[in-house]
C-alpha cells in the first residue's frame, strides 16, 4: 500500500493466520479486516520463496506494513552483518516501511545466533559502542531505527543504571526511537521489584515510535528451576513473557499511563503461542483500539483552549 500512515492498532502477522488474513481481505482490499497495520518480521520472509513470502507482498498491497526484526544483535560483539542489512534493506524497500525496530539485546556470539533475547549489561560504558552500533545500521537501512526494551530474567554483571535509565542513554546517544513493549516493562518490574510508574518517568518516552502489547503468564519456581504455570500474583512465581495469552489488566493500565505520555503512537497486538482464531484476535485489537481513543478524548478534553 503506496504511502499509506502506519497509525491506529495493528496485528503482529503470524502463519497461524495468514492465509485466512488474506481470504478475508478480498481481492480488491476492500473488505480488509478491522486492523489498521500489519507487523511483520522480516526474517521469516526474507532469503526464501514459496506461498508465504507471496502471501506477504499480497498482503502489502492491501494493508500498511511496518517492520519488526528479530537478529540484529544491537547489544552484542559481532560485527553486524553486511549481507543481513543489505537483504534486510532491499526487504523494507519492497514492504514501503517507514521504520525499522529491533531488539536491545544480545542475539548473537562467536557468529552464531542464540535464536534467544539475551539482555545487555547495563554499564555505563556500554552506551557508546551500543549507540554506534544502531547508528551503523540506521545508516545501513536508509530508514530510522527504534530499539526495543526486552524481558530478561538475570542481568549480566552489577548494573550502573536502571533499565530505564540505560534505554534513555542508548536512545539519547545514538538518536534513535524507542519500540515501547509495554508487557515487557511491566514483566520485568513485577520480577524485579521495579515501581512500572517509576520505570516509566524515567524511560525515554518522548522518542516512542510504536508500542508493543502482549500477554504472559506466571510460571513456579523451585530448586529446580521453572515449574508449572500458576495463578497471577502467585507468591514466589516470576512472569515470564510468552506473548502466550491474552492482554491482562494491568499490563492495558499501563498502556493507558504510556499513551498519556507518549501520545497516540502506534500499537501492535503480538501473539507467538497459543495462537487463538483470528476474530478473537480482533476483539483484542478493537479493545486495544477503545482504550486508545478514551486516552485521546481525555486528553483532548485536558487541552487548554486558546486565549
Amino acid at each position: 500500500m503506496t504511502d499509506a500512515a502506519v497509525r491506529g492498532v495493528g496485528l503482529g502477522l503470524r502463519w497461524d493466520f495468514l492465509d485466512e488474513l488474506v481470504e478475508r481481505t478480498g481481492a480488491t482490499g476492500r473488505e480488509r479486516a478491522p486492523i489498521d497495520f500489519l507487523e511483520v518480521s522480516p526474517e521469516n520472509y526474507m532469503r526464501r520463496g514459496g506461498a508465504q513470502p507471496a502471501a506477504l507482498a499480497w498482503l502489502a498491497e492491501r494493508y500498511p506494513v511496518v517492520t519488526h526484526g528479530l537478529t540484529m544483535s544491537l547489544g552484542g560483539s559481532d560485527p553486524l552483518d553486511e549481507g543481513y542489512l543489505g537483504d534486510l534493506k532491499a526487504t523494507l524497500r519492497a514492504l514501503r516501511s517507514p521504520w525499522h525496530s529491533d531488539h536491545l539485546c544480545v542475539g548473537a556470539i562467536g557468529g552464531r545466533a542464540l535464536h534467544d533475547l539475551l539482555p545487555v549489561s547495563f554499564k555505563r560504558s556500554a552506551v557508546d559502542r551500543i549507540a554506534q552500533r544502531i547508528r551503523r545500521a540506521r545508516d545501513a537501512l536508509g530508514v530510522p531505527l527504534a530499539i526495543e526494551n526486552v524481558s530478561y530474567y538475570w542481568h549480566p554483571g552489577r548494573a550502573d543504571l536502571g533499565e530505564a535509565e540505560f534505554l534513555s542513554a542508548v536512545c539519547d546517544a545514538a538518536d534513535c526511537g524507542l519500540m515501547l513493549d509495554v508487557n515487557n516493562a511491566y514483566v520485568n518490574c513485577q520480577n524485579f521489584g521495579v515501581d512500572p510508574a517509576a520505570w516509566l518517568r524515567a524511560a525515554p518516552l518522548e522518542r516512542t515510535v510504536q508500542i508493543h502489547v502482549a500477554g504472559h503468564e506466571w510460571f513456579a519456581v523451585g530448586p529446580e528451576g521453572v515449574g508449572d504455570a500458576v495463578a497471577p500474583r502467585t507468591p514466589g512465581a516470576l512472569i515470564i513473557d510468552t506473548h502466550g495469552a491474552d492482554v491482562p489488566d494491568p499490563v492495558l493500565s499501563l498502556l493507558e499511563r504510556a499513551l498519556e505520555r507518549t501520545g497516540p503512537a502506534p500499537i501492535v497486538l503480538e501473539r507467538d503461542e497459543n495462537v487463538p482464531p483470528l476474530d478473537v484476535l480482533l476483539d483484542e485489537v478493537a479493545r486495544i483500539r477503545a482504550l486508545a481513543a478514551k486516552v485521546s478524548v481525555k486528553a483532548t478534553a485536558s487541552r487548554p483552549l486558546d486565549a
